[in-house]
């Protein structure tokens, strides 16, 4: 099924879902002039699907930049993952993982923003908001994942409105399937503990594991910390080595120093005494 008429064959819908994809993109200024542009230069069936091709909004534009984005691609993947193991989680692991896909959620409609800002669109609150029903949309519903990664929205979408009349209206081109998932058969109730019980020693190991990381980063800045501080000691005990390798070199100067001023305090008594002797014997011979 396409959203712009019948299938005229396999080939022809590829090309259209192509430019589509292709047109949906271009900032909605310059819309309907590169629609025209591709349509004169297709075949005459071709032409006129595209000239055909509806504007989108201002904001299905934007989620159809997002599409494009590995942001996107990498959370369509995460939220594939998390529908598998959501049948074994517990409460409490279910209300933490509805936390991150909020949080998720949230991220990508500000990364869609962004890129329309960055294309010269500022987005207004209104489309602000449907962007977020669209991409919470996407990341819930594995089909809506699959029509919004197709990046050929002309309208957002809203949870829970995804049947093939609504899509038709909001999708150009044909409407991507999601393929059946293989029923699983129902575990027995063993291996359902056993699963359980498995998770919950790995979250007791990721508890633990995080646990020892912060013991060691204390510890590595207790060590860090220390070692700085031996360091400046050891700086200045060879501050210290110097000082006192002067200061002693030093004391030998003035003990040299000494030496010499003890042997001229010696010549100088020798002296004094001799002219004593030499006043006395003057004072003996006057007499």
């Amino acid at each position: 099924m396409t959203a712009n008429g019948p299938r005229t064959g396999d080939s022809e819908d590829d090309d259209f879902d192509a430019v589509a994809a292709e047109l949906l993109a271009v900032p909605p200024g310059d819309f309907v002039s590169s629609r025209n542009a591709r349509a004169a230069e297709a075949s005459s069936a071709l032409s006129r699907r595209i000239r055909g091709l509806r504007k989108p909004t201002v904001a299905a534009w934007a989620v159809n930049l997002l599409s494009r984005d590995a942001s996107f691609r990498e959370a369509l993947e995460l939220s594939d993952a998390l529908r598998e193991a959501q049948d074994d989680l517990d409460a409490a692991e279910l209300a933490r993982l509805g936390r991150q896909r909020r949080a998720l959620v949230a991220a990508l409609a500000r990364r869609s923003a962004d890129l329309a800002d960055e294309a010269g669109v500022a987005l207004s609150a209104a489309a602000r908001d449907e962007v977020e029903r669209t991409v919470n949309a996407a990341i819930v519903d594995p089909v809506a994942g699959a029509v919004v990664g197709a990046g050929r929205l002309v309208r957002t979408l809203e949870p829970g409105s995804l049947d093939a009349e609504t899509l038709g209206d909001r999708v150009a081109g044909s409407i991507p399937g999601a393929p059946a998932a293989p029923e699983r058969p129902r575990d027995d109730l063993a291996e359902r503990r056993a699963r359980r019980e498995a998770e919950k020693r790995r979250r007791e190991a990721e508890r633990e594991a995080s646990e020892a990381r912060r013991v060691l980063a204390r510890a590595e800045e207790r060590r860090s910390s220390a070692r700085e501080r031996a360091d400046r000691l050891h700086e200045r005990v060879e501050e210290l080595r110097r000082d006192l390798a002067r200061v002693s070199d030093d004391a030998e100067r003035a003990d040299g120093a000494v030496e010499e001023l003890d042997d001229a305090v010696a010549s100088a008594k020798d002296a004094l005494a001799s002219a004593e002797r030499k006043v006395r014997a003057a004072d003996g011979a006057g007499q």
